[in-house]
């Protein structure tokens, strides 16, 4: 067994995650910064450029949420179970597998952006020169679907080995070169043109670019756990399955998340174009805890994988209880001291009166439920790394049916932004309680037998069994 497959089984839990996490942690926060960066110098060209931004950003959230924490926590699982049974050879063929998806899924995402963006986003409330900011931004970020898609989905083959060094290094030093980058082609800094709001788009496409080349060159370097077939082997419906019965309904979760904030930028449109740039500035700082606690999650999926690929249930349990306690509690935080203080993020993207109430409202009223959104995500994360998603789906539709439906009754009866913000909170309580009462009530271990696979590639172990003992 490989070392470091091996800490995953028996190093200490608290220590070990945590050791994990903190390289995870940098790579998303400095991807998020990004975003910042990005948003707050297109808040320089104005409230409509602000406003088309905010429109497309969900949209864009939900293809990186698919790619990276979805069918990317798909690829995790299926590395992490495989490694953690002891079949190496397994999870080297899965590395080609995840590739020819990222393909197939890049080129789905970018026909789909150029034919139903402008309906989208007119339904999101893009209008005149919002719409025409929206699609421009759109249309050249999903141009590079692709290079989006390669790049999260060989970064989570290298995470569900349990490296978590590669990633950070790779994402840390694309940032150095890629934050001055963007601005100054926002803003058309020196000999660079002024490309206006398209020209964070361009910076961002060509980070994936770069990035994702630089991760294939260390997979197939042979330098790291796995060592890949250098040419394409054939492809099978068993490796694929693997990846896909944990990443497609991730994926589905991923929608609800996305939908329900989508949803809701729709509700606040009814408020005009400043209403819709401080809401979707204000809800910035959620999708921030995204990447935050992915940042614990993908060592937590990686653990709670390989324990359960090597029939280790207790020690499952225990990383999961261990990982959502810390999401939990750093979330929290967070979510408290945007609500006491609303204006210390809102004021970092613009002075618009209308703006910074909106956004205001929604941080006072969604920011102390925040702990329970960081508690169900780290309970997500553990699931995809168990390979059981069946009740976080329930609690993701859950999350909906209370957000659009709370959001729908407050417009009708006149209740105003503050009982559509309101329910956002209490959906995300609903996912987080769900989740939780699940896992504690044994879901992930009731009727699991032994999955089938392919006799050439026996991708998991029944969790049943007994750990194997290391090779030698």
């Amino acid at each position: 067994m490989d070392p470091r497959t091996r800490t995953l089984l028996e190093a200490p839990i608290g220590a070990t995650l945590l050791r994990l996490a903190a390289p995870n942690v940098v790579i998303m926060m400095v991807q998020a910064s990004i975003g910042v960066i990005e948003t707050y110098f297109v808040g320089k060209l104005g409230t409509d450029a602000l406003a088309g931004m905010s429109i497309v950003f969900p949209i864009l959230m939900l293809v990186q949420m698919i790619s990276a924490g979805a069918m990317g926590g798909g690829i995790l699982s299926a590395v992490a179970r495989a490694l953690g049974a002891g079949r190496r050879e397994s999870a080297n063929i899965l590395v080609w597998h995840a590739v020819a998806i990222a393909l197939a899924l890049g080129i789905i995402t970018t026909i789909a952006a150029l034919a139903l963006g402008p309906t989208l986003y007119r339904a999101m409330g893009g209008r005149d020169a919002s719409l025409a900011a929206a699609l421009a931004y759109s249309n050249l970020v999903f141009l590079g679907a692709i290079p989006l898609w390669l790049f999260n989905s060989l970064a989570a083959i290298i995470r569900g080995t349990g490296n978590m060094i590669v990633p950070m290094v790779v994402s840390t030093v694309g940032a150095i070169v890629l934050l001055p980058l963007s601005p100054a082609l926002i803003m058309g800094w020196g000999p660079l043109p002024h490309l206006g709001i398209i020209g964070g788009a361009t910076a961002v496409v060509a980070y994936y670019i770069v990035g994702g080349a630089i991760y294939a060159a260390f997979l197939w370097s042979g330098r790291g756990v796995l060592q890949p077939p250098a040419r394409l082997p054939r492809l099978a419906w068993g490796p694929t399955r693997e990846i896909l019965r944990v990443g497609a309904i991730s994926a589905l979760i991923s929608v609800t998340t996305n939908l329900t904030i989508a949803t809701a930028t729709g509700f606040v449109g009814a408020y005009g174009p400043a209403a819709i740039a401080g809401y979707g500035t204000g809800s910035r700082l959620e999708y921030l805890l995204v990447p935050l606690v992915f940042g614990l999650g993908a060592p937590l999926g990686a653990m709670v994988g390989t324990a359960i690929g090597a029939g280790r249930r207790t020690r499952a349990l225990k990383v999961t209880w261990t990982g959502a306690i810390l999401a939990g509690l750093v979330t929290e935080a967070i979510g408290v001291a945007a609500a006491l203080a609303p204006n210390a993020w809102l004021e970092l993207f613009g002075s618009d009166p209308a703006m910074l109430a909106t956004g205001a409202q929604y941080l006072r009223h969604v920011g102390p439920f925040y702990g329970f959104f960081g508690t169900g995500l780290a309970l997500y994360f553990a699931s995809q790394g168990a390979g059981r998603l069946a009740w976080p789906l329930l609690g993701a539709v859950l999350r909906v049916i209370v957000a659009i439906g709370g959001g729908y009754l407050a417009l009708r009866y006149d209740l105003g932004l503050p009982a559509v913000f309101l329910s956002l909170g209490i959906a995300l309580t609903c996912y987080s309680t769900i989740n939780a009462i699940a896992i504690a009530c044994g879901a992930w271990f009731k009727d699991r037998g032994e999955l089938r696979s392919t006799p050439a590639v026996a991708l998991t172990q029944n969790a049943t069994e007994p750990a194997r003992a290391p090779n030698p």
